[in-house]
């Protein structure tokens, strides 16, 4: 059997293992830093107290209970020698046959030390938990809070990024304001929380339609977010956030979903990475100038006639970058010619609240309720377990005809205590 490593457990590397399980002809080690995949289109639910960690996290070792030739070994991988087809990581070397990079991409401050250091990213489920706590302590702080000028700064939520992200959770936020608060809340007046977004370029979700662009800012706006375009954020110090324009918003509360750039491992030339640390691949996926080294998803840089700057960096491209090499590494063991990948565009969406969605497909675009639903069902088919899916349906029925949920516990980190040797 010959060896693949697959690196990072994201939407492309789950779907490589799960398309490649109990093939004869592939032992399969999966990699990843976390023993879970986790589903990001939903990441923002957690951040808002919406939906649990746990309803859009799969545990690995579960997912490939059945699979006889995948091997999970939790790690960091550290640095490949193409060389001696090895890798390094935290728990040791492996050998392989074939590697496939699939280590998506990180929060992207770009150079700026401050907002890394202050405001709020959203990535992952351990910074969507951090988030959640930070959101409703605020809550807790402002009951105490007597300063009006200190308050205002509690209460100012900048969001930083208008693509769906950024969108979604502004909306979320905004619900939040005018359902749960004034009920949780009823001796406090939250009319001064005030949710910015801030969007680099002239629309809100720029890469849709314009009459989703259009719509997105109209919701949110209609929901109390002040929504300012053609905007930058050029510092923030835990304060005070200091726009292009010079204008400046006093705010605790800074969340950055501007921008993201590729993950980093140690061993690859500088020819074949591309602009945001991606790896420029070829037409089958395999790295530039590297013999059976692929890489797949938000790492992967292929240029073509259609998208010259690249794939965009979203789930369908990995799941289908993920579906086609599965077939051609069955197509290797059959001695048939590897197939080229030819992304095909099924549609992009996002939600701004209840009966509030945007929805582009190929040949026509709409908004509103249907919309809504639309978003509704696609995510839940793509959550993977039928637990889930149901767990997650529940909530969100419950939120629809309740304007409430159950799930807003500020979790906080146990400190870590120096044990001593008893004398």
């Amino acid at each position: 059997m010959e060896r693949i490593i697959i690196v990072g457990a994201g939407f492309a590397g789950l779907r490589l293992a799960q398309d490649l399980m109990n093939n004869p002809y592939y032992q399969i080690y999966l990699i990843d830093k976390q023993n879970y995949h986790q589903f990001q289109p939903l990441m923002y639910q957690v951040a808002s107290a919406r939906l649990e960690p746990a309803s859009i996290s799969f545990p690995l070792r579960k997912v490939f209970q059945k699979a006889k030739n995948v091997k999970i070994r939790i790690a960091e991988v550290k640095g490949i020698d193409y060389e001696q087809k090895n890798i390094t990581t935290t728990i040791g070397d492996f050998d392989y046959d074939h590697l496939v990079m699939s280590i998506g991409c990180t929060t992207n401050y770009f150079g700026n030390q401050n907002l890394k250091d202050y405001a709020y990213p959203m990535k992952t489920i351990p910074e969507a938990i951090q988030l959640r706590n930070r959101i409703l302590q605020t809550f807790e702080n402002a009951l105490n809070t007597t300063d009006q000028d200190e308050l205002q700064a509690l209460l100012n939520f900048v969001i930083v990024g208008g693509g769906p992200t950024g969108v979604e959770l502004a909306g979320a936020l905004a619900e939040m304001k005018q359902h749960i608060l004034p009920k949780d809340y009823p001796d406090k007046d939250f009319s001064k929380l005030q949710i910015y977004l801030l969007e680099g370029s002239p629309n809100t979700l720029s890469p849709m339609s314009k009459g989703s662009q259009k719509m997105s800012q109209k919701y949110l706006e209609d929901l109390g977010v002040v929504v300012k375009t053609n905007t930058f954020v050029k510092d923030y110090d835990s304060e005070v956030v200091t726009l292009n324009s010079g204008e400046k918003i006093n705010s605790k509360n800074v969340i950055w979903a501007a921008g993201v750039i590729g993950n980093k491992v140690d061993g690859f030339k500088e020819d074949t990475i591309a602009r945001g640390n991606r790896l420029i691949v070829d037409e089958v996926n395999e790295v530039k100038g590297l013999d059976q080294v692929y890489a797949l998803g938000d790492i992967a840089y292929m240029e073509t006639k259609n998208f010259p700057q690249g794939h965009p960096q979203v789930a369908s491209v990995a799941l289908q970058q993920a579906a086609l090499l599965a077939k051609n590494f069955k197509r290797k063991t059959e001695k048939k010619a590897l197939k080229p990948f030819k992304y095909v565009e099924k549609g992009s969406m996002a939600t701004i609240g209840k009966r509030k969605a945007v929805v582009d497909m190929p040949k026509f675009s709409f908004q509103g309720k249907m919309a809504w639903f639309t978003w509704m069902f696609i995510h839940l088919m793509l959550i993977l377990s039928i637990k889930n899916k149901l767990l997650i349906f529940m909530n969100w029925m419950i939120s629809y005809f309740n304007n409430d949920s159950t799930l807003r516990i500020i979790m906080k980190p146990v400190v870590n205590r120096v044990k001593t040797k008893k004398a």
